[in-house]
């Protein structure tokens, strides 16, 4: 047994499927983000800056890419012989085999691995937030203030704070009250799903609500400890953080990190964001092109106009094409003459010549209102839209279309093309 003073499980599983026909083939976590990382990137670059070197990677929808991604964890310095990280999907047991059902669940069926560390703490994180954090610095509050539990906090606008489960805390920072979701707030400090847990206290409730059906950590495992009177506090974190869960805020996200002063910086030299790079050759940018305000990732071929975009790794941007607000992955073909706005393109997508993404007046999603919306045309992983067609705003497309499916040349507003098998 290998005594570890503090180690991570970092959640991954989830399938985002707000995020749409982005997540239709790889976990929200493997989304990429900011032209060169994914959203897992940020959690485990946190780690290793924070001095954790300990990381369970809780896998299970679409885990491919993501266990491609993080490898050995070479890329974050997590590739140790003790420690490092360790991907952990479900797997069959002699007895009761079940995928993971909730958050606690999760990290419930991986006991083993916690007890093979034997932490004094353990921190849970979640694979899907944008933010940069000192865990240690949580860690020293959590010993400070002699908490069982300590979970993070942050302070959104109060008409926000029914998506959050939100805490009600006395004038020590300890926690008196929990709502998950309230319809109507009392407070807006939100959780953010970040939890450092003492070993003994985590365990103990773990394995005494094994078998609450989807057993989750805000809903079930800190009410039921604060029913059992453990000391619980919150850590009120003041940095950036962002919930990538929406199309909406994850392309908000991303637009930020080309303002004159990101609020998010990816650039500072002390607190550095880790991912597994590609050998690719530099950028092209043509004579012609123009390229204002924008993030361009390497390899990329740039023969037209790109304004106010995050652009990834080999893409090729045609002549007379404008890319503007949009969001471009890895590996996309825009043809020559394309224009479009607030536009998301997931990886290898190819835009035919002379389209146009994004025109005309908003109408609501007629599929899923709730997921396309924003005034965004979202194009789904190796799709293929024809040359000739104009797509409306708040558009769904995943799939290879054809003429034929665009009616008069025309996606309209609110309409999807979502291709069976897709």
């Amino acid at each position: 047994m290998i005594k570890k003073e503090m180690i991570a499980m970092l959640l991954a599983g989830g399938q985002g499927s707000r995020l749409g026909v982005l997540t239709s083939k790889l976990a929200k976590p493997a989304v990429a983000f900011g032209g060169k990382y994914k959203i897992i990137d940020f959690p485990l670059s946190n780690c290793i800056n924070s001095g954790v070197d300990t990381v369970g990677v809780l896998t299970q929808y679409r885990p491919l890419r993501l266990n491609q991604h993080i490898g050995i964890g070479m890329p974050w310095d997590l590739d140790r012989n003790i420690g490092g990280v360790t991907v952990l999907p479900p797997y069959e047991k002699s007895s009761n085999s079940q995928w993971y059902t909730g958050t606690a669940n999760a990290i419930y069926q991986n006991l083993e691995y916690m007890d093979y560390y034997n932490p004094d703490y353990v921190l849970i994180l979640s694979g899907d937030h944008i933010y940069k954090m000192d865990y240690e610095v949580m860690l020293d509050f959590h010993k400070s203030s002699k908490a069982d539990i300590t979970l993070a906090t942050y302070q959104v606008p109060m008409e926000e704070a029914s998506r959050f489960g939100v805490v009600i805390t006395d004038e020590t920072g300890c926690i008196k009250e929990f709502e998950e979701k309230p319809e109507n707030p009392r407070s807006n400090k939100a959780s953010m799903g970040i939890y450092i847990f003492s070993w003994k206290v985590l365990r103990d409730a773990l394995i005494e609500m094994k078998d609450v059906p989807s057993c989750d950590f805000g809903k079930h495992i800190i009410p039921h400890c604060h029913e059992q009177g453990m000391k619980i506090c919150a850590y009120e974190y003041k940095g950036y953080w962002k919930d990538v869960g929406t199309l909406g805020s994850y392309w908000e996200a991303n637009m930020e990190l080309v303002d004159i002063i990101p609020e998010f910086n990816l650039y500072e030299e002390f607190w550095r964001i880790y991912t597994k790079s590609d050998i690719l050759p530099p950028q092209y940018i043509a004579d012609r092109s123009k390229v204002v305000k924008s993030i361009v990732g390497e390899g990329t071929e740039i023969f037209g106009t790109v304004e106010n975009s995050v652009i990834g790794s080999g893409v090729y941007i045609g002549e007379d094409a404008v890319v503007r607000n949009s969001i471009i992955m890895n590996g996309a073909v825009i043809e020559k003459g394309v224009v479009m706005d607030k536009a998301i393109l997931a990886e290898g997508v190819r835009i035919g010549e002379g389209t146009e993404l994004g025109v005309g007046e908003e109408a609501p999603n007629e599929f899923a209102p709730h997921i396309y919306s924003f005034g965004l045309v979202t194009i789904g992983e190796n799709s293929v839209i024809p040359a000739g067609v104009k797509v409306g705003k708040n558009t769904a497309i995943i799939g290879e279309t054809t003429i034929d499916e665009y009616p008069d040349g025309l996606l309209k507003s609110g309409s999807s093309i979502i291709k069976a098998g897709e």
